[in-house]
């Protein structure tokens, strides 16, 4: 198992968390995004650097990305994507999208998207927090925990 990170948008805290998981459980931890990334120097962490343009690091991410990986993300078109190829995916808030709830979330992210798309005021997500951080951390855990069996 590897676990690749849509870097672009996910938050500093998530990646100390995945860095540190890398390290302690020689999973090699793969981040991609369309801009250079900081990271621990570790054979288990690597980065790959794509062009700017829409959907590209979901694009190698879903070309990378094998059966029984993990990857980490918010965006729901490509944890479908990803779902759908047999890999698993995990948002920065710990929520496991799996191919019994993936459908449900894409339906909603649509409802939601249309809504913003017609001028309806829905808010944002809320607020990351301390919470969310120890939810992810929980939630990763059980995740490589259960992978490793």
């Amino acid at each position: 198992m590897k676990i690749w990170v849509d870097a672009d948008a996910c938050p500093v805290v998530i990646k100390e968390i995945l860095f540190r998981a890398a390290e302690r459980t020689k999973i090699t931890t793969t981040l991609v995004a369309n801009q250079f990334l900081r990271t621990p120097a570790s054979p288990y962490i690597k980065t790959i650097t794509v062009r700017s343009g829409f959907d590209v690091a979901d694009s190698r991410i879903v070309q990378e990305c094998e059966i029984g990986d993990l990857v980490i993300t918010a965006d729901i078109p490509l944890a479908a994507l990803v779902v759908a190829k047999g890999a698993h995916a995990l948002n920065p808030r710990g929520e496991l999208y799996t191919e019994a709830n993936i459908k449900e979330r894409l339906a909603m992210r649509n409802l939601m998207d249309e809504l913003r798309g017609n001028g309806i005021e829905i808010g944002g997500p809320a607020v990351f927090n301390l919470t969310d951080r120890q939810v992810f951390a929980a939630a990763l855990d059980r995740f490589i925990a259960k992978s490793q069996k």
